[in-house]
This record gives structure tokens, C-alpha cells and sequence, in this order.
């Protein structure tokens, strides 16, 4: 039998979780070493190659990613108790042979919650299932909602989303401690403006860590295809020098093998939003944004003497934050409070800069079970 090869296959179920793509698996399924569990996972989703053509991928950031899911320990979870499940997620290279822990993806987020009822993890409600999540990748907790009529999740629904085609069941996602989830802080350089590489930044992680950047400073008009930006060399070649520059700004020390800290070009809104985005991979562009990146992208537009902030057309007490992005917009719920005000309930406590810290993070997403069996890994190379 050719090296690597598994007769039996490996329990996998395939799921669109918002406007991203992945293999979801029980931790239990998986080899407990994460060198081993990252060797059978790039095999398993055909990396490296650009096609992925002979497994999972979808040749794609977007669509090259799995989570992890197991029964959480109690681990406190965060002001509301304790978790229920535990995600880790993984991003897993296209046509480079990586697989990193450095990032979440709240899109992925939203269908762990289904997962954990389809696995039995977590029992079902008669209408509607609440599941705590602890994300491994930053040690937060998000607590997803979903309906469950009979005791199974119903992934139909009327919820509309740019970027998938139709329309889905809702999946509520409230997060806690997204401040600083990976740097330690909201604002993590100290200061909501800095200038990188001569470019005003504001440096902000409310659950992904991000650089945000007016697009007219680079040079470009901020409503262009993803295509056209990734085809720009001169433009590609002095994002990297500012993600590199900024990223030391961030304590976050040689990110050349990450996928993070991303990067977001602003622009005024065009479609009656509160501003519009590109979204960096870091290199490939999103074809509309991430959860968590448009959680983050918010919170840094809020504070005064941002980056974005001037330029954006803020929301009014209550309405959503809509940002704009390639493929249409995305609504989340973010808010700021001086840290005196925020106390103890806030969302992350992660807060410096400003004296502001994060007392509300949410947003709508779908997801949908694809299929659910066994996946046969490639044999090793």
C-alpha cells in the first residue's frame, strides 16, 4: 500500500461557514501531534498546489481551511461560564506547503456550532441550540444561535448574505474578549495613528489583528476587482513592506510566515454604507471580508483620530455597522465605551490607546452542511 495512504478513510463533514469554505473534524480524528495532524491535513486538502486538484481545497485562501472541533474542559469561558466545544482553526496554504494556528476565522465560526450537534457534542434544543465556543487560536469564547426544530439543525432559512448565493438559516455570533486577542490589545502599538513606511496606519485586532489604511494613500481608488489589486506588483510589493514594518509596531515580531496581520484599504462608502473596504489575504484579496476582520475593521473606525475614522459615515445609536466590500456589505454590532464605562461586562479588555474598550461584538452569519463522510488523504510525495 503506497506510504500515507488510510483504507478507511478519515470522518470529515464539509461545510460553508459564511463566505468561507472547510473541512470540519473531531480533534478526536485526527493525529494528537500537530506535526502529524498537519502533514495528513495538507494532504488531505491537496496542498501545495495551485489547484489543489487532488483533494479538499478549493484552490483558494477562502476555501483551504479546517476547523477542529472537541468537548471543551471547563475552562471558565469567559464571563457567561463555560464553553462547551473548543475550535481550533487552521489555515492551510494553496500552492505553498503551510498550515497555521496564528489567526481565527469567524466564518468558519459559525457552522462549529451545527457540527457540535451533528457530532453530538452538544444536545439539541426542541426549537432553537445555544453552544459556547471557545476559539483556541486566541482563547475567546463566542456564543453561537441557531434553530434546531425537532431536535436537528435547520440550515434553511430567509438570511441573505453578500458573497453566497441564496439565502440560509440565521447564525447569531456574540463574541466576548475580542480586545486584543492576539496582541494583547485593541489598539496594540499604543496609539490609534501611526505612519508606517510613510503611510497613516491605525493598527487594531478586535479579534483579527489588522492595518488599516485610507486606499487613496496607496495610490488607488479602494473600489477595484480583488484581481486587478493582486495583479498590481508595485502596490503588492509595498503592502508587504508596511504589513512587515507594522507588525513589529505590533509586538507581533516576523509575521513573513503568517497570515496575519491583515490589511484593509478604506475608501468613503459607495452603496449607502459606512465605508468601503479591500480586504488582503495578505496577498490574495478577499472577495468581501471576514467576520472577524469586519468586527475589527469596525472597532478601529470608531475610535476618534483613526485612520478611517473621518472618512467613514458612522451609524447612528443601534443601526448596524455596514461595511462595504467587493461582493456586497456586511452588517455587524460593535461598540466602544471609555474604559470606565465599559467595566467589567466588556467584550475584551484589551484597550489602551484612547482609553476605549470593546463592549459589544456581533454579527449575522449562514453556513450549510455540504457533506458529511469519509476523505481519503493523497499518498505522501
Amino acid at each position: 500500500m503506497p506510504d500515507g495512504m488510510m483504507p478507511d478513510g478519515i470522518p470529515c463533514l464539509l461545510m460553508r461557514g459564511g463566505t468561507s469554505k472547510g473541512a470540519y473534524f473531531l480533534a478526536s480524528d485526527l493525529p494528537a501531534d500537530p506535526a502529524a495532524r498537519d502533514e495528513l491535513l495538507l494532504r488531505i486538502m491537496g496542498t501545495p498546489d495551485p489547484r489543489q486538484i487532488d483533494g479538499l481545497g478549493g484552490a483558494h485562501p477562502l476555501t483551504s481551511k479546517v476547523a477542529v472541533v472537541s468537548p471543551s474542559p471547563d475552562h471558565g469561558g469567559g464571563p457567561g461560564g463555560p464553553a462547551d466545544v473548543d475550535y481550533l482553526f487552521l489555515q492551510l496554504g494553496v500552492d505553498e506547503a503551510f498550515v497555521t494556528d496564528r489567526q481565527n476565522c469567524g466564518n468558519l465560526l459559525a457552522g462549529v456550532g451545527p457540527f457540535a450537534v451533528e457530532r453530538g457534542l452538544v444536545p439539541a434544543g426542541p426549537e432553537r441550540t445555544e453552544v459556547r465556543i471557545r476559539m483556541v487560536n486566541s482563547d475567546s469564547v463566542a456564543t453561537a444561535r441557531f434553530a434546531t426544530p425537532g431536535g436537528a439543525v435547520d440550515y434553511d432559512g430567509d438570511l441573505a448574505i453578500d458573497g453566497v448565493p441564496g439565502t440560509a438559516g440565521a447564525i447569531s455570533l456574540d463574541f466576548e474578549d475580542t480586545a486584543g486577542s492576539s496582541t494583547g490589545a485593541l489598539f496594540p502599538t499604543g496609539s490609534v495613528l501611526d505612519t508606517v513606511e510613510g503611510v497613516e496606519v491605525t493598527c487594531v485586532d478586535n479579534g483579527m489583528p489588522s492595518v488599516l489604511m485610507r486606499a487613496a494613500d496607496l495610490g488607488v481608488r479602494g473600489d477595484e476587482a480583488p484581481a486587478d489589486l493582486e495583479a498590481d506588483a508595485e502596490l503588492a510589493a509595498r503592502l508587504a513592506k508596511i504589513r512587515a514594518a507594522a507588525a513589529e509596531l505590533m509586538g507581533m515580531g516576523d509575521v513573513s510566515g503568517t497570515t496575519v496581520p491583515k490589511l484593509v484599504l478604506l475608501s468613503e462608502p459607495r452603496a449607502g454604507g459606512a465605508v468601503s473596504t479591500r480586504s488582503f489575504l495578505p496577498v490574495r484579496v478577499h472577495t468581501s471580508i471576514g467576520v472577524l476582520g469586519a468586527l475589527t475593521a469596525a472597532a478601529g473606525l470608531l475610535a476618534p483620530g483613526s485612520v478611517g475614522h473621518a472618512l467613514a459615515v458612522l451609524p447612528e445609536e443601534g443601526a448596524p455597522f455596514r461595511i462595504e466590500h467587493p461582493t456586497g456589505h456586511f452588517d455587524v454590532d460593535v461598540a466602544l465605551a471609555p474604559v470606565e464605562a465599559a467595566g467589567s461586562g466588556a467584550a475584551g479588555e484589551g484597550t489602551a490607546a484612547g482609553g476605549l474598550a470593546v463592549v459589544r461584538s456581533a454579527a449575522l452569519r449562514t453556513a450549510r452542511k455540504i457533506f458529511d463522510g469519509r476523505v481519503f488523504p493523497r499518498p505522501r510525495l
